[in-house]
């Protein structure tokens, strides 16, 4: 059956399109989403729960209804310019605050938690202060955290409402190429939809490199962010926490005057292993329901290549690749105080420290033979400035896993409805480089939906 506008990818960016084209196209477009992955209630592995190994076809932490936010802590970043910036399609920051409002109340729709988390004001601009007298820039935020077991089930009720509104999907299933007006299948069937909305997440950001390459649509390469994840005790992080439950800090260090940022706060959280398109990394999250004794988060430094090399993706995975051999195709695990010390780091060492490894399918080594010299330094010293902010931060006790990377996907140029060069091509999301976090990422969806019904006379 041939549909008339068929959605890459059951993200946020396209299930917050296929939500736009149902209520504001009134049933009149026929929507099919595809994704590789599986149900809200089969993202789990039958094996490693929520953790993937690479025996496993695909990461259901990073594939599936909903996308990789999911199973990665449900943290709604409610600003228009964290985790993207909405102004890049919109004409006033009214718009763009819009947006976010309108996708938080979808999301509220479906279940997500009334309360947000947002500190005492004057708390806020007291860690503000604090932080600029160390150098940082602490920027509060609202925040609404639906939780790795919450946000299941917010997703799973609006997937049900989307069938009922006449979405279809078509789960399971690969996509191999995408041609002007058609999609092709792994065994060479295809479609030809009216409409084509590729928003395949971080998981297919180089799929889509390589169909935008494919069609000449032009795109660029974006800085990427490489580090580690933090582990301490959850008391160590429970005074910021009270300011704002996933604390951004960003950070310049002195000596390569480099930016760090903190990203991913989870408090009374996990470590979990992440493994998609051949790499093996690290990632967070946490429960509503399920706390544990420790927080995390990740720590990274942003890299930008200029020429004649400027794939940073390409960068990115070659430190990945260097540290999946040192962990022998796991996550490295050390102590801060073996960092450093220059020692590799032993199961005996960590036990000796005052927190519990969440994530014990690590590998105990020497981040600094995996990372090059210039990030370990920039870990370090951002470390050590956080620690006045965050006293215990900085111990010899906390844990760092490694890689944690975050690679920014060649970002398409498009135009304000997020259409294409290529005529009735549209993109959403992380994995066209212009999002970085769910929020930001349901509003690309949004717009590229109305450029959709735009296209085809059903919105002014």
């Amino acid at each position: 059956m041939e549909h008339d506008v068929v959605i890459v990818g059951a993200g946020p960016a396209g299930m917050f399109a296929a939500y736009e084209i149902a209520t504001k196209g009134k049933g009149k477009l026929s929507t099919l989403i595809i994704d590789q992955g599986y149900d809200v209630d089969n993202r789990k592995c039958p094996v490693h729960n929520y953790k993937m190994c690479t025996n496993c076809r695909i990461c259901s932490i990073m594939s599936g209804v909903g996308g990789a936010g999911t199973l990665s802590d449900g943290l709604l970043n409610l600003r228009p310019d964290i985790g993207g910036d909405l102004m890049e399609f919109c004409t006033s920051d009214k718009e763009a605050w819009d947006l976010v409002n309108y996708v938080d109340s979808v999301f509220l729709k479906y279940g997500a938690p009334k309360e947000v988390c947002r500190g005492d004001v004057d708390d806020a601009v007291d860690l503000q202060r604090r932080a600029a007298s160390e150098g940082i820039k602490f920027i509060p935020i609202t925040q609404r955290h639906m939780g790795s077991d919450g946000a299941p089930k917010v997703i799973k009720n609006f997937k049900e409402d989307l069938e009922k509104m006449g979405v279809k999907f078509l789960l399971d299933t690969h996509v191999k190429d995408i041609r002007p007006g058609k999609i092709i299948f792994d065994d060479d069937s295809s479609m030809s939809p009216k409409y084509i909305l590729m928003a395949p997440g971080r998981v297919g950001a180089n799929w889509a490199a390589e169909v935008a390459r494919r069609l000449a649509i032009p795109t660029r390469h974006e800085p990427i962010d490489i580090g580690v994840r933090v582990e301490v005790p959850a008391f160590v992080m429970a005074p910021v926490i009270a300011v704002n439950r996933d604390p951004k800090f960003h950070i310049y260090t002195d000596t390569y005057d480099d930016f760090v940022r903190t990203f991913c706060v989870n408090h009374e959280g996990f470590v979990v292993k992440e493994v998609y398109d051949g790499i093996v990394a690290v990632n967070g999250h946490s429960m509503t329901d399920n706390p544990s004794d420790n927080s995390n988060f990740a720590f990274l430094v942003r890299v930008a290549l200029t020429e004649p090399i400027e794939d940073t993706t390409a960068y990115g995975r070659s430190v990945v690749q260097q540290s999946t051999i040192l962990g022998g195709g796991e996550p490295l695990i050390q102590r801060l105080g073996d960092l450093r010390m220059g020692r590799r780091s032993t199961w005996v060492r960590i036990a000796h420290s005052n927190v519990l490894p969440s994530l014990r399918s690590a590998t105990p080594g020497d981040i600094a033979m995996a990372m090059p010299h210039r990030i370990v330094t920039d870990i370090l010293e951002g470390l050590e400035k956080l620690d006045e902010i965050i006293p215990g931060v900085a111990s010899s006790s906390t844990l760092l896993y490694a890689p944690e990377i975050k690679f920014s996907a060649n970002k398409f140029q498009v135009n304000k409805n997020l259409e294409t060069p290529v005529e009735n091509l549209f993109v959403a999301g992380d994995g066209v480089g212009l999002s970085r976090g769910i929020v930001i990422a349901a509003a690309n969806g949004l717009l590229a939906g109305r450029g959709i019904l735009m296209k085809a006379g059903l919105l002014v």
